[in-house]
């Protein structure tokens, strides 16, 4: 198993949290280990959650986007076409599609840290490590693990005024005091 460093904005999960995810997914999340990133007001950005869910469930989505209005940024870009634009970049960019793998092991290993799913074991996100197929779940990852690891979502991310740094756009206020990490 590869250890890496911690990440690098992960906090703990409280009631709260779990209250704010249903709000902004419309939808209880399941399998939470932790907060990966927060908004600018504290709330929720990136969930980490369990390779495998209560139910038994492979789920090989272990770094996911929950803040709103970034989700809907991300969405607009899929329908320009980007992620066919930045897969043909892949396949002739030796060096971004050599970071890209990268990314890939490192979604591996980082999820490995919370269990298995043999199911979903060489099965990272966002159609790494060879194609784009989900600038969320890459952006997941960007956001989780910090500038420099997924240079893809890296790319996408600077497209987004504020994204980078999760500026909050959430409009709901400072979250309580205690909960920001």
């Amino acid at each position: 198993m590869t250890t890496l460093s911690p990440l690098p904005f992960e906090t703990p999960t409280t009631a709260h949290d779990l209250e704010v995810m249903r709000e902004q997914l419309g939808r209880d999340m399941r399998g939470v280990v932790s907060i990966a990133r927060r908004c600018g007001c504290g709330r929720p950005a990136v969930v980490r959650t369990a390779p495998r869910l209560e139910d038994g469930t492979p789920f090989p989505t272990s770094l996911y986007l929950t803040l709103p209005w970034l989700t809907l940024e991300l969405s607009r870009l899929e329908a320009t076409g980007l992620m066919t634009d930045l897969t043909e970049q892949l396949a002739q960019d030796e060096a971004l599609s050599n970071a890209y793998l990268s990314a890939h092991e490192r979604y591996l290993a980082r999820r490995e840290e919370l269990g298995d799913a043999e199911e979903v074991h060489h099965v990272s996100a966002g159609g790494m490590p060879t194609r784009v197929k989900c600038l969320h779940a890459l952006a997941g990852q960007a956001l989780a693990e910090g500038p420099g690891v997924n240079p893809v979502a890296d790319l996408v991310l600077s497209r987004i005024d504020g994204a980078i740094e999760v500026r909050c756009r959430c409009g709901a206020g400072p979250a309580e005091p205690a909960e920001i990490g």
